[in-house]
């Protein structure tokens, strides 16, 4: 069975209503990064950022897979699959995917302020405020990968991909580092799909995008990928 690694951006949720940050209408515009993406922003305002991080969660809570997360998940009956998700959200969890990398930490999840990547604990839909700690009296913060901080996921990422057979890329401009850089750790010659319905350019002789929606993307891109096997 082919390995096929899907790399995921908020373009890919946006039709389930999640608002990306970098549209012209997205959450960049009614909030400043610092103040609610970077780590700086946490040591400042603290209130702030959980008030942020709650509205997400209660969002979240009031929105479902699309017919993109449901193909994705489909496609392990053919492939070996791993998705590779810049998104907080669970919305590749709730279609069915069972092997999810998340880059930048998951929004139902929250962690000591002084801990990177343990004591984390599963809160669902719920707010946390200030004052909410765990049994050793430190504050709980989002389990969230901020600007200014490391993304403890990065190499078992790269490591998928270095793995792959196909390289899907769904929903991402390719702008945020490390996460844009990781179609490179792709081995030459293997076929890289992009779905996006704004052009994407990257150098690689062996790249077709299908310039759709995300949803109206995967069902182009499950024909290709799955059809001919099928005949």
């Amino acid at each position: 069975m082919k390995k096929l690694v899907v790399l995921s951006g908020a373009g890919v949720s946006a039709e389930s209503g999640i608002r990306t940050f970098r549209d012209s209408d997205g959450l960049w515009e009614s909030y400043p990064v610092e103040d609610v993406a970077s780590i700086d922003g946490w040591y400042r305002n603290p209130g702030l950022m959980l008030q942020f991080y709650n509205e997400r969660r209660r969002q979240l809570e009031g929105c479902k897979p699309n017919r993109a997360h449901e193909i994705i998940a489909e496609l392990e009956h053919w492939f070996d699959v791993t998705v590779v998700t810049q998104n907080v959200d669970n919305l590749h969890e709730r279609a069915g995917s069972t092997r999810i990398i998340h880059l930048h930490g998951e929004l139902t999840k929250v962690r000591p302020e002084n801990s990177l990547n343990s004591g984390v604990r599963d809160i669902g839909y719920r707010d946390i405020n200030l004052g909410d700690t765990d049994e050793h009296g430190v504050q709980l913060r989002p389990h969230i990968v901020w600007f200014g901080e490391a993304v403890p996921e990065l190499e078992r990422a790269a490591r998928a991909v270095s793995q792959a057979d196909i390289l899907l890329i769904i929903g991402t401009s390719l702008n945020v580092y490390p996460a844009a850089g990781l179609y490179q750790y792709l081995r030459a010659g293997n076929p890289i799909y992009l779905v996006d319905p704004k052009p994407v350019s990257i150098p690689y002789r062996y790249f077709r995008q299908i310039q759709e929606p995300a949803t109206k993307g995967m069902e182009k891109l499950k024909q290709i990928l799955v059809e001919p096997e099928d005949e």
